[in-house]
């Protein structure tokens, strides 16, 4: 009996190994149906960077990193690319051999997570409410259902249905197709067993670049130091760590869409005249374009101004200009009247040359000019917009807008029977000054000055003053 009992014993534990084995034994292992293994890259894979920028709101990223990958088919997550990324451009290959990584598909993953979309997936599920009794005073945590999300969220407590609970929302997960930030997902093949090196190569809108030019004339006007300046402007979504930056300098025909332009923003900060070592970019022909590469790489942060030095050159030689331009309508005046009409323009020419220091092509862009008064003082003189310039070709500078000088007569007729004082208010644009005057006067605003006019009884009094006006 005791040997019978002794059997039954480990028969009875035998079973109970087998059966914990098997349930030890993953599902994927028992069924044979495992599913891909979905990995994922991020900037902490990055081994480089490369970014051209187009001074057209347009960013080329080429985004380098060391992966390691698993042999076969599967899923790679691609994070941290740009929130404004063309999904249609994106292009990845291995850097160690094109032949071992195969592209099968590719998605773009933009439905980001954010409290609205993370309630709309939980409907009709349950989640769990946290919140202070206000009878107990303690924190209790409720379970309930959501069952719907419009205009605010509604749950089922119980047998209860309520609204604008005062408890946190607390979620077990978050829902599969729902993502922290924009990735690129692709389904590829992969033959190698070590890690693979890729590049992922993308346009990306919200990104732009702009010149700036800074000129300050000496106290004679013919000679001038000149700074360049580069303005990088990101609104791309992302940040491009320590990459090798090129600008792009031409005009880059695009095919337009309603949203290609919709975020430009053209925003220039105010530069001063600062000197640099030397040239930090190199500059070369590139497809009827100009290319201009920075001898060392620079960080473009998401949602910054940056401005990196373009070239200086000091002790220029200018020629100061003053341009006459007469009035075409008054040689068609057909009532003969003589119209005050006098415009001087103001312009600095800059011969771009290399025995000036400078002899590369200059991008477009905003040039400011200023000088010292006669305190030492800095002051801003005026500013202009130039266009491309190749080399050996002059820049022309306006510095002054134009200038007009008008007299005017006012005739005053005091038909009382007693003397009378009239206030004349003359409205005057631009920045005036009055030249001479046949009465006094004060400026009582900007734009605007007050005569006090006398006019004795039964008299007639003629104001007469002449105004230079520069706009």
């Amino acid at each position: 009996m005791r040997a019978k009992y002794l059997l039954i014993v480990l028969v009875v534990m035998l079973l109970m190994v087998i059966g914990y084995s098997a349930m030890a034994v993953p599902e994927t292992t028992r069924t044979g149906d495992k599913k891909p293994e979905v990995l994922s890259t991020g900037l902490d894979d990055q081994i480089g960077m490369a970014l051209t920028i187009y001074n057209v709101n347009l960013g080329l990223v080429k985004d380098q990193r060391e992966i390691k990958l698993t042999k076969g088919t599967g899923d790679l997550r691609f994070m941290d690319v740009a929130s404004q990324i063309i999904p249609t451009s994106v292009h990845i290959k291995s850097l160690i051999d094109p032949e071992t990584l195969q592209i099968l598909e590719q998605n773009y993953e933009y439905d980001l997570l954010n409290p609205q979309k993370l309630l709309d997936k939980y409907v009709g599920k349950e989640v769990k409410l946290y919140y202070k009794n206000p009878y107990t005073e303690k924190e209790e945590i409720v379970t309930a259902m959501l069952l719907s999300n419009n205009g605010g969220p509604i749950f089922k407590i119980g047998d209860e249905i309520t609204f604008g609970h005062p408890g946190r929302i607390i979620f077990p997960e978050i829902p599969e197709n729902l993502i922290s930030k924009p990735t690129l997902v692709w389904l590829i093949n992969n033959t190698l067993s070590h890690p693979q090196k890729v590049e992922a190569s993308y346009l990306t809108n919200g990104i732009n670049w702009r010149a700036d030019y800074v000129v300050t004339l000496n106290d004679k006007d013919d000679k001038a130091d000149l700074s360049g300046w580069v303005t990088i402007d990101n609104k791309s979504g992302a940040t491009y760590k320590n990459a090798k930056l090129k600008l792009v300098a031409g005009d880059v025909n695009r095919v337009k869409d309603e949203y290609e332009y919709r975020d430009k923003m053209l925003r220039v900060a105010e530069i001063a005249a600062a000197k640099s070592a030397g040239p930090q970019f190199k500059e070369d022909e590139f497809f009827e374009s100009h290319l201009y590469t920075l001898q060392r790489s620079a960080t473009s942060k998401e949602n910054q101004t940056k401005q990196i030095s373009l070239l200086t050159s000091d002790n220029i030689p200018v020629k100061k200009d003053l341009i006459y331009y007469g009035a075409r309508y008054y040689y068609y005046n057909q009532q003969g009247e003589a119209i005050s009409n006098q415009k001087i323009g103001i312009f600095v020419e800059i011969a771009n040359k290399q025995e000036n220091n400078l002899g590369i092509p200059l991008p477009k862009g905003t040039v400011r000019v200023y000088k010292h008064d006669k305190e030492g003082s800095l002051q801003f003189v005026g500013e202009d917009l130039i266009d491309h310039t190749p080399k050996d070709e002059k820049i022309r500078i306006k510095i002054a807008y134009d200038t007009y000088e008008a007299s005017f007569e006012i005739s005053l007729r005091n038909h009382k029977k007693e003397d009378v004082v009239v206030n004349v208010i003359e409205p005057i644009p631009g920045d005036w000054k009055i030249l001479n005057s046949s009465h006094d006067y004060k400026k009582t605003e900007a734009h605007t000055a007050e005569f006090r006019i006398p006019i004795p009884k039964d008299k007639e009094i003629k104001l007469t003053y002449r105004v230079r006006m520069i706009f």
